[in-house]
């Protein structure tokens, strides 16, 4: 297995992956810091992620996200961004020189039985867009930022904790 020395980890992937709860529990494993860039955008905004999207629409939400996106990327530290985030050309570039960019992988239909309402979740739809073509979308870019693939398909959280460990050990 190849092994990755950065010692930033950056989780990307769907929403409804587990970004954050991957993270959360990697960060304790490790004794790194857990950053949650969504959070950081409704601290920042005083507003939540659906609310930030109504206001400034999809694209300016992505601007947002990138320009707080851009400015992470702490040592010992595991950042789980939103899953728009691999729209934010700039903040990607940066986040991957910082750290190991690891992206968690689930079927569409997975995500499908775990996500609920996409618009309450803050997910960035563009009008008529369903979220099998945002998971068209977003793969390709997903694949292109990421230095590890995770696949997530039948795994308990400790053994995709533990993948990632030992990858970047």
């Amino acid at each position: 297995m190849q092994r990755f020395k950065k010692n930033t980890i950056v989780l990307i992937g769907m929403p409804g992956v587990g970004k954050s709860t991957v993270g959360v529990v990697l960060a304790k494993k490790l004794g790194y810091r857990f950053v949650d860039s969504d959070l950081v955008i409704q601290e920042k905004c005083g507003k939540l992620l659906h609310e930030l999207i109504e206001e400034k629409g999809v694209e300016g939400f992505w601007q947002l996200e990138n320009d707080v996106n851009a400015s992470l990327g702490e040592e010992k530290c595991v950042i789980a961004t939103g899953g728009s985030a691999v729209y934010g050309a700039e903040a990607m570039e940066h986040l991957r020189e910082k750290g190991t960019m690891v992206y968690l992988k689930l079927t569409c239909e997975e995500l499908k039985q775990r996500l609920g309402d996409l618009n309450e979740r803050g997910v960035t739809l563009r009008p008529g867009q369903t979220l099998e073509d945002l998971y068209e979308e977003r793969r390709p870019l997903y694949e292109k930022y990421a230095h590890l693939t995770v696949e997530c398909e039948g795994k308990m959280l400790r053994e995709i904790v533990t993948e990632i460990a030992e990858a970047v050990g």
